[in-house]
């Protein structure tokens, strides 16, 4: 006997959930070539090596983050009971910048002590250290090839334009020369204002 109502559907599956085994086994895919393209190029105890270094380094950042989120912790612990005793209201700690990541440190080693090539360089990029390296690298290689620009090239054009304060905020800017050409505007008329 049928009552006349249709059959439930079943609940579509998310994109995540469809997109993500493929996504994990395209990665596991491309960790083992790499493993194996420089176990070819270098060798087996060099691909040895860096795998059990990364494993110790992984795990002496996750220590490193363990220990300064149980310090955090024990230090919030501490002002809020001296808070409760002096009767005002509990403030959050300040914390500085390296503080505030240990979730990025701890996801960093966590990918370090993951084997695999691609883990490593991820896990290496999360580190505070090295990308403060890699920041500071970009920084000098960046202003080298400004400071090496030929005149009437857009690094040129970029460098010109560049003012920095003494307290490191850039002032936004025109640069006139007065030996380049006239535009289509008169000499006597008015500049249209910068605009944010």
């Amino acid at each position: 006997m049928t009552t006349g109502a249709p059959p439930p559907l079943a609940p579509k599956r998310s994109r995540a959930r469809t997109y993500l085994p493929l996504g994990v086994a395209a990665w596991l895919v491309l960790e083992i070539w790499l493993l194996t393209v420089v176990a070819d190029a270098a060798g087996g105890l060099t691909v040895f090596a860096l795998l059990v270094g990364g494993a110790v380094l992984g795990a002496a950042v996750v220590k490193r983050a363990g220990r300064r989120a149980f310090r955090n912790l024990t230090s919030t612990f501490q002002q809020a009971q001296a808070a409760a005793q002096s009767g005002t209201m509990p403030t959050a700690p300040e914390r500085t910048g390296a503080e505030d990541r240990n979730g990025f440190l701890m996801l960093g080693g966590l990918l370090l002590m993951i084997p695999g090539l691609v883990s490593d360089a991820a896990g290496l990029l999360l580190i505070p250290p090295v990308r403060s390296f890699l920041g500071r690298y970009a920084d000098r290689a960046a202003e080298r090839r400004i400071n090496a620009a030929p005149p009437g090239s857009l690094q040129d054009a970029f460098q010109q334009a560049r003012i920095h304060r003494p307290d490191g905020k850039v002032v936004q800017g025109e640069v006139i020369r007065e030996d380049a050409a006239r535009g289509p505007r008169g000499a006597d008329e008015g500049r249209p204002p910068l605009t944010p």
